[in-house]
């Protein structure tokens, strides 16, 4: 068999013709197939070792084809399986590597990356091999990876790693991106928003950082470039910028807690007030929400009795001081 492929060529042959023929002899296939009956029988026998052909003894061994995905199905997932370890283990040994070369060589303190689908590539490697905590600065107009691709995340959710995320107001106002950080909080993540973020960054483990060189209004001229950046005072600067930065964001927050239930507040509810507490105008609170602007405001005007105040600013010092978001 050549490159591990589950049949080889005079197998894929044999089945096709037993395929075509419904049933047959192995003096018959070994006729049409053009091979000596030696050949035919060696096949045959391989095929029902595979699971892909019965064979039935009428005055002789008749021998019959049988679905492939069931034979071969089993088969295919497990060498999928296989692989997605290797490579899992392939990118831990790498992250060991690079953090083992850290200590002892200067200049593999900061490592750069060209192109959109190699930062593509050590995101998602990085986010795989997280074992505690991952952060996000989420800028508007994302250079190698939109939110919804960023299929990795709920997998680390899954197994325990912490996200914390801060999105531009920019990018909640963007189409269809305030449904994939619901998921994402659906999963587990927390997520808040600023009006602006200074920079495109992720930080894994606080041991490791990638932030693009690239500035916003050279996109798209050449290919962008990365910092990944190991331990050292630069991260630790880097951290202390999130950490800076995650006090003064405002949470985004969908699910009920006991204050919001006892207060009567729904979950839409309470995801349509943290938007609004983070300066998302009605327009776009509306679209995303996929409600006219009538609605939003209706929803308000209840939020706002039941908090007993007439305005907006009023709303959201009773938001946050009820602890509704």
């Amino acid at each position: 068999m050549e490159n591990g492929a589950l049949l080889d060529a005079r197998e894929e042959q044999a089945y096709r013709l037993l395929v075509g023929l419904s049933a047959a002899r192995p003096s018959e296939l070994a006729e049409v197939a053009e091979l000596p009956q030696h050949e035919a029988d060696e096949v045959l026998q391989r095929l029902q070792a595979k699971g892909l052909v019965t064979v039935q003894h009428v005055d002789g061994p008749v021998f019959r084809a049988l679905p492939p995905d069931v034979a071969l199905g089993t088969t295919l997932l497990r060498r999928q399986e296989s692989l997605e370890a290797a490579r899992k283990t392939v990118a831990a040994l790498s992250e060991e590597f690079r953090a083992s070369a850290s200590r002892r060589d200067a200049h593999h303190l900061v490592e750069v990356i060209v192109g959109a689908n190699a930062l593509r590539e050590r995101l998602r490697d990085l986010q795989e091999s997280a074992r505690e905590e991952i952060l996000w600065f989420c800028r508007a107009n994302p250079l190698a990876m939109p939110g919804a691709d960023n299929t990795e995340e709920y997998g680390a959710l899954s197994r325990g790693v912490r996200y914390r995320a801060i999105y531009e107001r920019a990018l909640l106002e963007t189409p269809g991106e305030l449904d994939t950080i619901a998921e994402g909080i659906s999963w587990g993540e927390e997520a808040r928003t600023l009006p602006s973020l200074p920079v495109r960054l992720a930080i894994v483990d606080r041991a490791t950082a990638v932030c693009p060189l690239v500035r916003d209004d050279e996109v798209g001229i050449g290919e962008p470039t990365a910092a990944v950046i190991g331990r050292g005072q630069l991260l630790d600067a880097l951290l202390a910028l999130f950490e800076s930065h995650w006090e003064r964001a405002t949470p985004v927050k969908m699910h009920s807690d006991a204050t919001a239930e006892v207060e009567g507040l729904d979950d839409s509810e309470r995801f349509l007030l943290s938007l609004l507490v983070a300066g998302v105008p009605d327009k776009s609170i509306a679209s995303q929400l996929g409600i006219s602007r009538r609605t939003v405001q209706r929803r308000l005007d209840r939020m706002m009795a039941l908090a007993g105040v007439d305005t907006r600013t009023g709303l959201a010092f009773q938001a946050a001081k009820r602890g509704w978001i």
